[in-house]
C-alpha cells in the first residue's frame, strides 16, 4: 500500500499538542480537598464509568488519523513485469589431464577451475550452459541446460586421470562447438580451460577453431597454470611425494584459437587471476534482456472511511450514554 498525497501524513503531528492539552485539561477538573482521613473510601470498587473515562479521547484520536489516512489517499498497487531475454549458450570445457593436479593454483588447478566456474554459471541464471571434459580424448560431461542445479551437479563429479592420457584441445573444441552448431541462440560461445599443449586427437586445435568461426562460434581460452615450476604431487610406496614439474602451456595456439574466432585469450596464474578472468568474461558476454514494466493503482481509502464512521458512531454513543454528563 502507498498514499498519493504523503503530505497530509504530517497533520499527524498535530496529535501531540492535542494530548497535551488533553492531559493539562483533565487535571484541571478535580480540585485538591484536605480529608480528615481516606479509609473510608479504600473499599470502594470502580465503576464501569471509571474505566471508559479516557475512551472518547482515545476514539477522537483514532478518528483523526484515519481522517488523515483518507487525505492522504491510500492505494494499492499491483504491478508486474514482461521479460524478453536473449539468452546465449555457453559451453564451457575444462581440460581434466592428470597435470591439473598440479596445486600451483589453491587446492589444485582442477579444484580451482570447479570452483571459478560454479561462480561463473550462479551469475548467469539465463543461459543455456554445458559442460565438455576433455583428455587424451572429449565428452559431454552435460549437455546444454537451463536446469543449472544439475550442471552444478555434474561439475562437482569431475576428476582427473578418467579419460584416456594426454591433451586433445582439437578435441575438446570440437565436441563443445557440436552441441552449439544447432542452437538458435543470438551468441555462442566455448570457454576453454587447459594448462598443456595439444598432443593428442585426430583434429588440431587450429581446424577445430575454424570450424567454430564458420558457425559463428567465439572461442575464449584460459591458459591456467604459474610462471616456471609448479608442484605434482606423486603417488610413491611412501605416500605422496611432491615434485616441481615445468609449466607448458601452448600460448601462441591458444591465442591464435580465441583471435580465429573473435574471443580472447587469458593467462591464470593464480585462483584469484582465474577468477578475475571468468568476470572479465562475464561482462563482454551479458545476456540481452528487455523489461516492460506494468503499474495499476486503486484507490483503498472505503476500508478507512468505514472505520472512520463507526469509531465516531462509537464516540458519540459513550458520550451521549454511558459517559453522559448532566450539568
Amino acid at each position: 500500500m502507498q498514499f498519493a498525497d504523503k503530505e497530509y501524513l504530517f497533520l499527524l503531528l498535530l496529535i501531540v499538542p492535542y494530548i497535551l492539552w488533553y492531559v493539562l485539561k483533565h487535571h484541571s477538573l478535580y480540585a485538591s480537598l484536605r480529608m480528615p482521613g481516606r479509609q473510608s473510601f479504600m473499599q470502594m470498587k470502580p465503576t464501569l464509568r471509571t474505566y471508559f473515562v479516557h475512551a472518547p479521547f482515545l476514539l477522537r484520536i483514532l478518528a483523526f488519523v484515519l481522517l488523515v489516512l483518507i487525505l492522504a489517499r491510500p492505494q494499492y498497487s499491483n504491478s508486474w513485469q514482461d521479460r524478453e531475454t536473449e539468452g546465449i549458450d555457453i559451453m564451457l570445457a575444462i581440460d581434466v589431464s592428470t597435470s591439473m593436479l598440479a596445486e600451483d593454483l589453491h587446492p589444485n588447478r582442477v579444484e580451482a577451475a570447479k570452483k571459478v566456474a560454479a561462480e561463473f554459471i550462479g551469475g548467469r541464471p539465463n543461459d543455456n550452459i554445458g559442460l565438455t571434459l576433455f583428455e587424451g580424448e572429449a565428452f559431454t560431461q552435460c549437455p546444454l541446460t537451463l536446469d543449472h542445479p544439475v550442471l552444478m551437479s555434474f561439475l562437482s563429479q569431475i576428476r582427473c586421470g578418467i579419460l584416456e592420457n594426454g591433451t586433445a584441445v582439437g578435441m575438446g573444441i570440437v565436441n563443445a562447438v557440436s552441441k552449439l552448431k544447432d542452437s538458435k541462440a543470438k551468441s555462442k560461445v566455448v570457454i576453454l580451460l587447459t594448462d598443456g599443449t595439444n598432443n593428442m586427437g585426430d583434429i588440431s586445435p587450429l581446424t577445430a577453431a575454424d570450424i567454430a568461426k564458420s558457425l559463428g562460434i567465439r572461442i575464449y581460452t584460459i591458459g591456467v597454470g604459474t610462471n616456471g615450476m609448479a608442484p605434482y604431487p606423486m603417488a610413491t610406496a611412501g605416500g605422496i611425494q611432491y615434485m616441481n614439474v615445468p609449466v607448458e602451456i601452448d600460448e601462441k595456439t591458444l591465442r591464435t584459437i580465441a583471435e580465429t574466432t573473435g574471443g580472447s585469450y587469458y593467462r591464470a596464474t593464480s585462483t584469484e587471476k582465474l577468477q578475475d578472468v571468468y568476470r572479465q568474461i562475464d561482462r563482454l558476454e551479458r545476456t540481452k534482456m528487455r523489461v516492460n514494466s506494468y503499474s495499476k493503482r486503486e484507490e483503498a481509502f472505503l476500508p478507512f472511511a468505514l472505520l472512520l464512521v463507526a469509531v465516531l458512531i462509537l464516540e458519540s454513543l459513550l458520550r451521549l450514554t454511558l459517559l453522559r454528563r448532566i450539568p
